[in-house]
């Protein structure tokens, strides 16, 4: 078992549970966490995106660089690939491999995900950007009910001033706690 990286698309709870392999879960961030926002199409979902920041999970913890990528698999649930460097983005390369399912009558935006096996854990797009031209969500806020994790993604290793104002300014509004944020650094592009 992979008890560093499960990035940004987490066995959520299931963590919970096995905390004796994994470590303790972080202090809850959002005591209401509410439903999301918005219906998620799913191929406006698929594709790479790099974590801008997160609530610091065990799992996770010291992950830079950290990239998840989703794609359809043959059975129809979603392929995640989940990827980071330890400690700095000259760590060693770690990566995870799991499934995603769409929970029914959710819109498609709450999501069961499992890294070990039979056992899943809630994953909910809280919010998410327009499309865009390339009929892609620009960004997106993921957590889960117990307001201990969170999670932002964009499509840009280095996103703009006025998204990384956004993404702070939306999470304090979904009712998250900002000063337990860690900001994951990412490559800059040369």
């Amino acid at each position: 078992m992979n008890g560093k990286l499960l990035a940004a698309l987490a066995a959520i709870p299931l963590a919970l549970s096995t905390a004796a392999c994994v470590g303790t879960p972080g202090p809850v961030g959002n005591t209401a966490v509410p439903n999301p926002a918005k219906p998620v199409s799913t191929t406006a979902y698929l594709g790479k995106w790099y974590e801008y920041g997160r609530y610091e999970a065990p799992f996770q913890k010291g992950c830079e660089g950290v990239t998840a990528e989703y794609s359809m698999r043959d059975d129809g649930t979603i392929k995640v690939v989940n990827s980071c460097y330890k400690g700095s983005l000259d760590g060693e390369f770690d990566q995870s491999t799991g499934k995603a399912k769409i929970v029914e009558d959710s819109a498609g935006a709450k999501l069961k995900v499992s890294f070990f096996g039979p056992f899943y854990g809630d994953y909910w797009v809280l919010d998410r950007g327009p499309e865009g031209a390339d009929g892609l969500y620009d960004w997106s806020i993921v957590g889960e009910p117990s307001g201990r994790y969170l999670w932002m993604l964009t499509r840009e290793a280095q996103p703009d001033a006025a998204t990384r104002t956004l993404l702070e300014q939306r999470v304090k509004e979904l009712g998250y706690d900002w000063s337990l944020v860690r900001l994951t650094q990412q490559p800059v592009a040369g």
